[in-house]
């Protein structure tokens, strides 16, 4: 299963949804799909995009917030599990597409790849109800349907084939990025006001 396939997949259903991915391959690969004001790519911060997605997901509960992370970001911030436990953000899914490699750093295998480190574990330890590990796309897709019909924090733990883009260079620089993301939040924070 390779993970541009899995982010075409859900790629439909993130049109109304914060989503926060993780440098390198997780956001090129959604970039190359069609840029959203919606999507932010936490470009030079590898491991904390499970950290902005967990404030995001506190401070707008009325939001369904994405993050799309790797094994190599999340051994980074291994801390974030037992944070999301203790705080259990019912709008928050958290993908991690597990590759066994740092592969946008250099290509070296990661803590998973031998497979002594078991990443769902880690999440089920901390003390998360709803972790998914999966290792096809059929599974893939009915996991994030479940973590979609759930009022619950969900993690999803998906192994990936070590393959990333053709290239990586997007039109779209973090500043930039990130002024647009927060206007498009509070576009819809105008706009549910006025609906109410």
């Amino acid at each position: 299963m390779e993970r541009a396939r899995c982010l075409e997949m859900i790629y439909p259903e993130l049109e109304d949804k914060l989503v926060v991915t993780i440098m390198g391959a997780s956001a090129q690969e959604l970039y190359n799909l069609g840029h959203r004001e919606n999507f932010f790519y936490l470009q030079h911060a590898m491991g904390l995009a499970s950290s902005i997605g967990l404030g995001l997901a506190m401070h707008l509960p009325a939001e369904r917030v994405v993050v799309l992370d790797g094994d190599g970001s999340v051994l980074m911030n291994l801390g974030t599990f037992a944070t999301l436990a203790r705080y259990r953000p019912k709008n928050l899914i958290h993908m991690v597409f597990d590759n066994g490699s740092l592969l946008s750093t250099g290509g070296f295998d990661s803590h998973t790849t031998s497979g002594i480190t078991d990443i769902a574990a880690i999440a089920r330890g901390a003390g998360i109800e709803h972790v998914a590990a999966v290792d096809t796309a059929v599974g893939f897709g009915e996991a994030f349907i479940a973590a979609l019909e759930r009022n619950d924090l969900s993690v999803i733990v998906a192994k990936v084939a070590a393959v990333g883009p053709e290239h990586y260079g997007m039109d779209l620089q973090l500043p930039e990025n990130a002024f647009r993301f927060r206007r498009w939040i509070l576009d819809r924070k105008r706009a549910a006001g006025q609906a109410s």
